[in-house]
């Protein structure tokens, strides 16, 4: 599971250093790609063929179902890191992100996104002041 957040510069080839707690979860690659929010979704290889499974077991009919597909599709990139635990963060991801040098890297559980720090702190911003915590607490009957 991928929890807790980082801080962490780009390179100047475009790569980001994960986390050493999270490579491990890596092994036989990653998937990366845009999130619904203005960040990056990275997948284990693995976890991100089950979500291809149940997104693909989506109506083939539906302008949202077909839009979620080409976000999640169109948009990913295999990957895998590199001795030193880096990985390069496509350009077209990093625009779609507004990552420019500096990123937030937070685990999510099954996955992990990267966030520009403008963008994270936005949405944690929006998080508290909408309620959306209490009202998960209370769908999970916490």
């Amino acid at each position: 599971m991928f929890l807790g957040q980082y801080r962490h510069s780009l390179d100047d080839k475009a790569r980001v250093t994960l986390p050493a707690k999270f490579r491990s979860q890596f092994g036989e690659g990653l998937v990366m790609t845009a999130g619904t929010e203005p960040c990056i979704w990275v997948y284990p290889a693995e976890e991100f063929g089950k979500l291809a499974e149940r997104i693909n077991a989506l109506p083939l009919t539906g302008q949202e179902a077909a839009a979620f597909r080409r976000l999640i599709f169109g948009n990913a990139y295999d990957a895998s890191l590199d001795k030193q635990g880096r990985v390069v963060v496509p350009e077209k991801l990093r625009q779609h992100a507004n990552i420019e040098d500096e990123v937030v890297v937070t685990g999510v559980g099954r996955f992990v996104e990267i966030w520009s720090p403008a963008e994270w702190e936005k949405a944690q911003s929006a998080l508290q002041s909408d309620g959306a915590p209490a009202k998960w607490w209370g769908e999970l009957g916490i």
